[in-house]
């Protein structure tokens, strides 16, 4: 028998070949983070610690860390999100913390976004970071700042780009990490905030109300 003959032999009639089973959607919800979801969290953000020069730490976060920085941005009132799978893990999350530590900056916040690597390219960045804006917007704030590194970093500015962040600065060589220099990216975005009288005043404190359009 002929080995061409032979190949044809083995292969199945399609007829009687198993059909693949269909890819699964990729799903999730967006919902605010709890306590409990600090150790998922702890994960992903330690995995870009060791692994990436995306974050600027250069040593993981502990459970307790997070707990503190859960409970100080509950206690400012500012947003703090996560992506969960339909049976509840954490793929994913994204959060505002206080801009620069003075007061002043009391409408301004700094974004952070992360994913687990199981859930990058799936469009999950997308669906956070518009959940984040929506929720600066309703906590009152007026600006978003993203700070990203310049290593690598051309899909996270071009997402953030695509939701109406404008580059407005850069900085060389400010960060030392895996023996190289590395640089960052400023992008900045307005918000439109929604009123809510008081919430603001939770936030390093703050002798004025909401300033009004600007």
């Amino acid at each position: 028998m002929l080995e061409e003959e032979y190949q044809k032999r083995r292969v199945l009639p399609r007829h009687l070949r198993r059909r693949p089973e269909p890819e699964r959607p990729f799903s999730f919800e967006i919902r605010p983070a709890t306590i409990g979801d600090m150790p998922d969290v702890r994960e992903i953000y330690n995995s870009y610690v060791r692994n990436s020069v995306v974050t600027l730490d250069e040593k993981p976060w502990s459970h307790r860390r997070w707990r503190e920085k859960f409970q100080q941005l509950e206690k400012l009132g500012l947003p703090f999100l996560v992506a969960v799978s339909p049976t509840g893990q954490v793929l994913g999350y994204a959060l505002a913390q206080p801009w620069a530590g003075k007061s002043a900056y009391r409408y301004t916040a700094e974004n952070s976004i992360y994913l687990g690597q199981a859930a990058t390219g799936k469009g999950l960045g997308r669906a956070l970071l518009e959940a984040l804006i929506a929720a600066c917007e309703q906590a009152g704030l007026r600006q978003l700042v993203a700070v990203i590194s310049d290593r690598g970093a051309e899909s996270s500015i071009a997402l953030h780009e695509r939701l109406g962040f404008v580059e407005v600065g850069r900085m060389g060589k400010v960060g030392y990490k895996f023996g190289r220099w590395l640089g960052t990216v400023y992008l900045q975005k307005q918000l439109r905030p929604a009123k809510r009288p008081g919430l603001l005043q939770r936030i390093f404190g703050g002798d004025d109300g909401d300033p009004g359009p600007r």
